[in-house]
């Protein structure tokens, strides 16, 4: 069982783990390798959740399993309420991959976003060889909307960006 709580300060030295693992950065476009403890605290702190939303504010939270154990980060950023859109976007430690916490967190986020938020859309960007990631995003309804090719220049060499996107009428809870 997966569960979406506040980020708390405690949650730092294990976001640290996700941050500082060179195989979970392979998918990320930025480099976290040096971030510190006080960086992941003041995420945590900063990301207090609040009782209304406006345009271009983010929503963060731990995903956790049933002993309250910080798994990943989850959260839709800059929440368009005109637009009725936000931009989904997940973290997670590796020792915990391959038990479908990603998933369940991811449309845990969802409901929250179509449900609670009363969004039309939520999308996200992927390096296009994050293969991991990009399978998650599929089971989870996200369907491929475009590509910018050679749009990253990462560890020598220029990667495409793909767009996904999944419309409040495609979640399948």
């Amino acid at each position: 069982m997966v569960y979406l709580r506040e980020l708390k300060a405690e949650d730092a030295p294990l976001m640290l783990e996700w941050m500082h693992d060179s195989e979970v950065q392979k998918g990320f476009q930025k480099d976290m390798t040096s971030m510190t403890i006080d960086n992941a605290k003041a995420f945590c702190e900063n990301s207090k959740i609040k009782d209304t939303i406006s345009d271009g504010e983010s929503l963060n939270y731990a995903f956790v399993n049933e002993s309250d154990e910080y798994l990943g980060t989850i959260s839709l950023k800059d929440i368009s309420i005109t637009n009725k859109t936000a931009e989904y976007a997940i973290s997670m430690r590796r020792a915990v991959w391959g038990h479908g916490y990603a998933k369940a967190a991811s449309m845990l986020i969802l409901e929250k976003a179509f449900g609670d938020l009363g969004l039309h859309k939520v999308f996200l960007t992927v390096l296009a060889d994050n293969e991991r990631a990009i399978h998650l995003y599929e089971k989870c309804g996200f369907k491929k909307e475009g590509q910018l090719r050679e749009h990253i220049y990462k560890d020598g060499k220029y990667v495409d960006w793909y767009l996904y996107g999944i419309l409040e009428n495609e979640i399948h809870m």
